[in-house]
């Protein structure tokens, strides 16, 4: 029997979405007369306990009978429960220091996590996140900042629509001038981007055309791996060898720097990939972009200028490109910066529903059935014990006293 537990989810600030939409849990106890779920009440989740209650399921604060629990961000160390399985983001396996007493604590109650990031196709591809969706809010954002900025035109926020079919209504009749932005990334990201590019009747031109070419309508170029990185000694590239030996490889954006008034920025990024641009750059008199939507929101990162989360309520600020300091954002002397790690709770209905979509196709149903390569390979811990793909992780989860 398959006891699925849906977390209230209690970290600060609070996340308004879920892993399982009251129509999915609906779907999954129809279908599967072995799965039973279970709901926290919870005052801020975009569904309603009374939602889940009319779906049938039963609203309880303890999940202690659950043999498995699921949330989105990471449990508080108070509300872990000894010796059960959990699937969340756990953000450790970069060996992230904010999370490492989380680590420990399941170490210590020898907790089985399975972490949502860690899930993977064997080409590397990710099956589970709200990448999409991140992309679609976050272009949006961005667009909007360059708005604002220029006076141009007047988005609203993404959060004053129901959902997103409504949020889509908000775009008839927009007409953006003949800006040029870059989209990076190929990843679920890039694609909520390039929803939103077709979505505004932006046009996509090739990288010749838009470093070469000005245009009297807008227009987009999308640049992924092959066109942002080169190995410096052999001047090609290689997928599999760019993501085991990135250091050996130099970053070709730089020429888009002076051709670009708006970065879509979704490409992944680890400390040893070259960044985009560096601050050498942004203080040269050749730097047109003015507006950055950093979407994948690596602080320091593939971004140099980004300084570090906004919120939704607040999501632009300003960096002044000669001290680097941040400003209040649409100063003459600073490029604005869209960096905010939460996006699709802007839409987390939708977002959401996308989520359970693929855990329920992909996962669930090999964790109903005894479990799967693609789940082994996410399981961090196995009752408190590093796996065996996480135990570069011994030092960082060691417990201390």
């Amino acid at each position: 029997m398959l006891i699925i537990g849906l977390i209230h989810e209690g970290k600060i600030p609070a996340d308004n979405r879920v892993a399982l939409t009251p129509a999915q849990c609906k779907w999954l106890t129809k279908n599967f007369s072995d799965i039973l779920i279970y709901v926290q009440p919870s005052s801020h989740r975009c569904y309603a306990d009374e939602e889940y209650e009319q779906a049938g399921m039963k609203i309880t604060d303890d999940l202690s009978g659950c043999n498995l629990i699921l949330g989105i961000k990471e449990v508080p160390i108070d509300q872990l429960l000894f010796d059960k399985r959990y699937l969340f983001f756990s953000h450790t396996k970069k060996q992230q220091p904010y999370n490492r007493a989380l680590m420990q604590e399941m170490v210590r109650k020898k907790i089985t996590l399975i972490d949502y990031e860690c899930m993977a196709h064997k080409d590397g591809q990710r099956i589970i996140g709200f990448g999409f969706f991140a992309g679609i809010v976050g272009a949006h954002n961005g667009i909007m900042a360059y708005g604002n900025r220029t006076g141009a035109f007047k988005l609203n926020r993404v959060f004053h629509a129901k959902d997103y079919r409504e949020l889509l209504h908000t775009y008839f009749g927009l007409k953006l001038p003949p800006i040029k932005i870059a989209v990076t990334g190929s990843g679920r990201v890039a694609h909520g981007i390039l929803e939103v590019m077709n979505l505004m009747d932006v046009q996509e031109v090739e990288p010749e055309e838009y470093l070469q070419k000005q245009f009297d309508y807008p227009v987009y170029v999308h640049l992924k791996g092959a066109d942002l990185y080169r190995h410096s000694h052999s001047n090609s590239y290689n997928r599999d060898h760019f993501h085991t030996s990135p250091a050996e490889y130099i970053c070709l954006f730089k020429q888009y720097c002076s051709q670009t008034d708006i970065v879509m920025n979704g490409v992944y990024w680890a400390p040893e990939i070259p960044r985009l641009f560096n601050w050498e750059d942004i203080q040269s008199p050749d730097f047109n972009i003015s507006t950055i939507a950093d979407i994948t929101d690596d602080k320091n990162g593939s971004i140099p200028c980004n300084l570090g989360d906004a919120t939704i309520e607040d999501p632009v600020y300003g960096v002044d490109k000669k001290t680097g300091k941040k400003t209040v954002p649409y100063l003459t002397g600073s490029v604005d910066i869209m960096a905010v790690g939460n996006l699709p709770n802007e839409l987390p209905r939708d977002a959401s529903r996308y989520f359970g979509e693929q855990l329920i196709k992909y996962i669930l149903n090999d964790i109903r059935t005894g479990g799967s390569p693609i789940v082994e390979a996410a399981t961090i811990l196995k009752k408190g014990e590093l796996t065996s793909n996480f135990e570069y992780l011994k030092a960082y989860a060691a417990l201390t006293y």
